[in-house]
């Protein structure tokens, strides 16, 4: 038997040490929707460095964005490496650095005022308020579950994620918020939000709510995704203070350069200020 045929005994261990590496449950979901993908379009091939060289050039071929390309090639040479099959890893497509958002996926202040304001006329304060936390924290979705009784009183949480910890402030107006919440919802401790049964929410669940609110606040959909209200909490923070490495540390970011994503103006700013250069006599 070809040893270097992908099983899932392969995907099984793989997904056990992600778990062991703190990886998040998306981020685990994101690698194994690519590496399937791959095993698909192996039909039952063993994996040789030629095969993986066609599969990224039928990705290009298929116009997939690069960052897409990328993602995928990510998950299988983190796959291989995990594999020990050093020699099947593939280079990554250089992309030129962005100067600026896509315009169609950003959300606005005008936005974020317009779902709040839809989902408590709607009677969903448990989702408008939710959004009213990603927005005023920065946490990531997967974070969610560290809003608790007990942060809501103290002003603070602790997020162990990534292998990291961090404490974010919560402002007192969303503190008290968050504290008449889990008093009507008879929350006496532990997590805040949670599904009818006392689960917490989950990633695609919130995913759902939101885009469902969508044509209720009249908000384009493509707009709004819940990592959009962690982008906006960025870019509103950045305004206030100015200060991108005290910004990188509050979303946990390793690099300033992720960061400095997070803060690029959109392509209608950008065209401004070319406008305002004047140098088109």
């Amino acid at each position: 038997m070809n040893k270097y045929i992908l099983t899932l005994d392969h995907m099984t261990a793989y997904v056990d040490w992600l778990k062991e590496e703190e990886r998040t449950q998306a981020t685990i979901e994101k690698y194994l929707h690519d590496i399937w993908a791959f095993v698909r379009w192996l039909h039952g091939r063993p994996v040789a460095k030629e095969l993986v060289m066609e599969w990224k050039q039928e990705l290009l071929s298929a116009h997939r964005a690069p960052s897409t390309i990328n993602a995928a090639l990510s998950a299988l040479n983190g796959l291989f490496r995990f594999l020990g099959w050093e020699g099947f890893r593939t280079r990554f497509l250089k992309v030129q650095r962005r100067m600026f958002r896509d315009q169609s996926r950003e959300m606005t202040r005008e936005d974020y005022r317009r779902l709040v304001s839809a989902a408590r006329r709607l009677e969903r304060e448990r989702l408008a308020l939710l959004m009213e936390t990603i927005c005023a924290t920065g946490i990531r979705v997967s974070e969610v579950k560290y809003i608790t009784v007990e942060a809501a009183n103290h002003g603070r949480a602790e997020i162990a994620m990534k292998g990291k910890i961090r404490v974010i402030l919560i402002a007192g107006k969303l503190c008290r918020k968050l504290q008449n919440y889990a008093r009507k919802q008879k929350i006496a401790s532990g997590e805040i939000f949670l599904t009818g049964s006392g689960k917490g929410l989950s990633r695609r669940q919130i995913w759902t709510e939101m885009k469902w609110l969508c044509k209720y606040a009249g908000v384009e959909p493509s707009h709004v995704f819940p990592h959009n209200l962690r982008h906006f909490f960025a870019v509103t923070f950045y305004r206030v203070c100015r200060d991108i490495a005290k910004l990188a540390d509050m979303l946990s970011h390793s690099s300033i350069e992720t960061t400095r994503i997070y803060l690029l103006t959109s392509g209608a700013e950008h065209q401004k200020y070319l406008e305002r250069m004047g140098l088109v006599i």
